[in-house]
């Protein structure tokens, strides 16, 4: 059994750190490492900085989907891009368990068949493979289902991945290519002179550079608290089961009005609640929660509210919100932020499961985890340059989704620390859409 990476994993990046780069990068989730090794690529200088391990957050802890399906139309492109990466990154990094097998979700009545239609009418300028099911064609790509559904959205040319495979190993390959990468080394704060960011202090000193770029997840929000750039963002925690060797059903990832399965490499399979995420509240939550009430008004029921995150979360009560470069950062007190699973909802999936699919007989559970998702009210991330803060990019808010496009994120954040053409249109994800007086719009609640 594999799983997501922990702050008892051993430290496998420890080099010495320069005192000088091109370009620092803040969080070595998927983007992070990805924004390095396409920086690495191109033979620019690059320090990739995390205050735990390589994927040891949300990057390790996710369905492993590699989906186009679903996505709001600003990402449409920018996943399909990453869609057309994978392969080649695979090749290069070893095997991380890619495979083409579709995605699919599935209606439980014909008002979710309309919501699918909709979207494919919107997504089919984009040339996706996907395609409508009727409730027939479903019961074939379900063999032994014991259940009836209205019919489904499927895309075939969607991927899954493992993702506590795939992620060490792009770092592992972008070290290769000439990446300093370093993990237990937080960054404290920004070093900033005449209002232009001139590097990073980190618990072990101070590292020059001319950009910045923060990729944080769930710590963003609170980073740049601390330097007065304030986001709505948010983190929820989401459950998994992973189940021991089972036999075969779809072969991808699936999902319907209550739990999301995908068939691991292990031959298990991860099991997720479908649309239920618990928010911690916190000073965070109280601030942000009137830029959340349309997310929250489209899914009354989705999220379930927790009285106080524990000490040392990102928006727990006690966490500090300001802090010199002198001071040890919460960043430090919390090397992995490793969430207990809800355990009501992992009995709750491993019966979901079984009930579903009699015929492989006895689900038994093999582990279960949880993970911190960094979520933004209109369910779409920010990608920008900070005007405030010139030489810092933030890319940040992927609202569970950034496994799969995260490869394409990165190529985007790296050109933009090096204030070169995105190639693609961003205004979605600009930081100042919460300021402007822009209204906010809602990604798909497929």
């Amino acid at each position: 059994m594999t799983g997501p990476i922990t702050a008892a994993t051993p430290i496998a990046f420890a080099p010495d750190l320069p005192s000088r780069t091109e370009v620092v990068v803040i969080g070595a989730g998927i983007v992070g490492v990805m924004t390095a090794w396409e920086l690495a690529r191109q033979g620019i200088p690059v320090v990739l900085l995390e205050k735990g391990r390589v994927a040891g957050e949300q990057s390790s802890r996710n369905w492993g989907w590699v989906r186009a399906q679903g996505r709001d139309m600003a990402e449409l492109p920018i996943m399909l891009e990453a869609q057309s990466m994978w392969p080649g990154l695979e090749e290069e990094a070893g095997d991380v368990g890619l495979r083409r097998t579709g995605t699919l979700y599935l209606a439980s009545s014909e008002k979710q068949m309309a919501g699918y239609a909709d979207w494919l009418e919107q997504a089919k300028a984009y040339q996706v493979s996907t395609r409508l099911l009727s409730a027939g064609e479903v019961a074939e790509q379900l063999p032994g289902v014991a259940r009836t559904y209205h019919g489904a959205l499927y895309t075939p040319n969607d991927h899954k991945a493992e993702p506590w495979l795939a992620v060490p190993a792009f770092a592992r390959a972008a070290q290769a290519a000439g990446a300093v990468i370093a993990e237990e080394c937080a960054v404290r704060s920004l070093d900033i002179s005449a209002g232009q960011v001139t590097g990073v202090v980190t618990e072990r000193g101070t590292i020059a550079c001319r950009s910045v770029v923060l990729a944080s997840g769930a710590w963003s929000s609170l980073f740049l608290r601390n330097h007065g750039v304030k986001i709505p963002q948010l983190s929820v925690r989401a459950t998994v089961a992973a189940t021991a060797p089972l036999g075969d059903v779809n072969p991808g990832g699936a999902v319907d009005d209550h739990l999301a399965w995908r068939k691991r490499a292990d031959g298990g399979f991860s099991l997720a609640p479908a649309g239920f995420h618990e928010l911690f509240v916190g000073p965070d939550a109280f601030r942000a929660a009137g830029r959340f009430a349309r997310q929250l008004m489209a899914s009354p029921l989705g999220t379930a509210y927790r009285p106080t995150a524990p000490r040392g979360y990102p928006d727990a009560w006690g966490t500090p919100r300001r802090w010199s470069g002198e001071e040890t950062s919460p960043f430090e007190r919390m090397r992995v932020l490793d969430p207990a699973p809800n355990a009501r909802k992992v009995r709750r999936l491993i019966r979901d499961f079984a009930a579903r699919f009699p015929h492989l007989g006895e689900v038994k559970l093999a582990s279960a985890w949880a993970g911190m998702i960094d979520v933004m009210p209109d369910v779409v991330p920010v990608v920008d340059r900070v005007e405030t803060l010139p030489g810092l990019t933030v890319c940040t808010g992927m609202c569970g989704h950034g496994f799969g496009i995260g490869p394409a994120m990165g190529r985007i954040a790296a050109k933009l620390s090096q204030g070169a053409d995105p190639g693609h249109d961003l205004s979605r994800f600009r930081l100042g859409r919460f300021s402007d007086g822009s209204r906010l719009t809602l990604g798909p609640n497929l």
